[in-house]
């Protein structure tokens, strides 16, 4: 019988790396359990997980992203992803909207980002919640800088960001509507989906784009967030970033590995028998990849539960990999080094408030919900 992870068990909610990490060294494959769902499948080492998400017979499907039932029927559309599709339909959306999302087109888009960085630290001082007032707004105003949201329009997006980072409530639900009509017009508007335009996507196709990247631009809110609090309560970690910006995107790398904020991948579906480190995952059944584990495995990291800023090689499964990796992996690494250097620069001698930040007790994802600061 295989080792399970029980993603109700408080000691799991509070610290998931140890408990993932005690199941790798079990097994190269355990079951997660949580009430109202069938036990998943769960790959908890760096090579297995790697194989796991290249290998073609574990395939995405519309199940694996959960619709909520409320959920607007006429938008339903509209927010589904390439993520949710494979085989050529997923290759033809992944060639079309490719160019945009290159590490190079991500480096023309960093003095955008320092400058909106830039834009939200102005004006804060002494004692602020840095999730609330600079980590969840920046990245909205990346994506609606990028999709060319005009400026009136920004703060509607930075409530919608803010909505879709918590993932449900009334607020969540009332967002949708807005979002997918607000990705219809925005195909007309002076950013990515008009250069996208003549792509061969239809609308429906460049709005669906719209919705996956301002739900797939929470991840940086996360990744900032929980960045900027283990910098800062890790003895010596902000001094040394602050004395060494050269440093800065290496960081970024280990940053996600050490703390980002998916702790496991969104559900594959097995087409047929598949053997994963000697153990057989029977056809149907749903299969993850624990990133949480895969991103401690000893068998690849040296000192894996140390976080080293100067880490040489930092190989994480933090953005996935294989064809679904993730299309977004170069902008969100540019906006994180630049949130943090803007953060550096302007207050070097920043601390943790006295009211200490905690993690959300979520199993799916490593996130706060607050960051007390004292800026300086």
């Amino acid at each position: 019988m295989l080792p399970s992870i029980d993603l109700t068990d408080p000691g799991v909610l509070a610290d998931p790396f140890a408990a993932h990490g005690r199941a790798r060294e079990l097994s190269p494959v355990v079951t997660l359990d949580a009430p109202g769902m069938p036990p998943m499948w769960t790959v908890t080492r760096h090579a297995e997980g790697r194989a796991a998400l290249a290998d073609a017979r574990l395939e995405m499907r519309p199940a694996s992203f959960a619709m909520r039932p409320d959920v607007p029927e006429h938008c339903r559309p509209y927010m589904r992803s390439m993520q949710e599709v494979e085989g050529e339909e997923h290759a033809r959306l992944r060639r079309a909207v490719a160019p945009a999302f290159t590490r190079g087109a991500a480096e023309d888009f960093r003095e955008r980002a320092a400058r909106l960085a830039g834009e939200l630290l102005d004006g804060l001082s002494g004692e602020t919640d840095l999730l609330a007032a600079f980590a969840r707004p920046l990245p909205s105003d990346v994506i609606a800088e990028l999709v060319g949201v005009p400026a009136t329009d920004r703060p509607q997006w930075r409530e919608w960001g803010a909505a879709v980072s918590i993932g449900h409530g009334p607020a969540f639900a009332a967002a949708i509507p807005g979002i997918v009509d607000a990705a219809r017009r925005a195909v007309h508007h002076e950013g990515v989906l008009t250069a996208l335009a003549h792509s061969g996507l239809d609308g429906t196709e460049l709005a669906a784009l719209v919705w996956q990247l301002l739900l797939g631009g929470q991840t940086p809110t996360n990744l900032i967030a929980n960045a900027v609090r283990v910098l800062l309560t890790t003895p010596g970690a902000w001094e040394t970033l602050r004395d060494d910006e050269s440093l800065l995107p290496g960081a970024v790398e280990e940053l996600t590995r050490w703390c980002g904020p998916q702790l496991m991948t969104f559900p594959r579906f097995a087409r047929e028998d598949v053997e994963v480190g000697g153990v057989t995952i029977p056809a149907g059944s749903m299969v993850t990849v624990s990133i949480a584990a895969a991103n401690r495995d000893p068998r690849v990291f040296a000192e894996p539960e140390r976080l080293d800023l100067r880490r040489e090689s930092c190989p994480h499964l933090g953005y996935a990999h294989g064809p679904h990796f993730c299309l977004g992996a170069p902008l969100a690494r540019v906006q994180t080094e630049e949130a943090l250097r803007a953060l550096l620069r302007r207050f070097p001698k920043t601390r943790a408030a006295d009211t200490p930040a905690h993690w959300l007790p979520d199993p799916g994802t490593l996130r706060l919900a607050a960051l007390p600061v004292v800026l300086g």
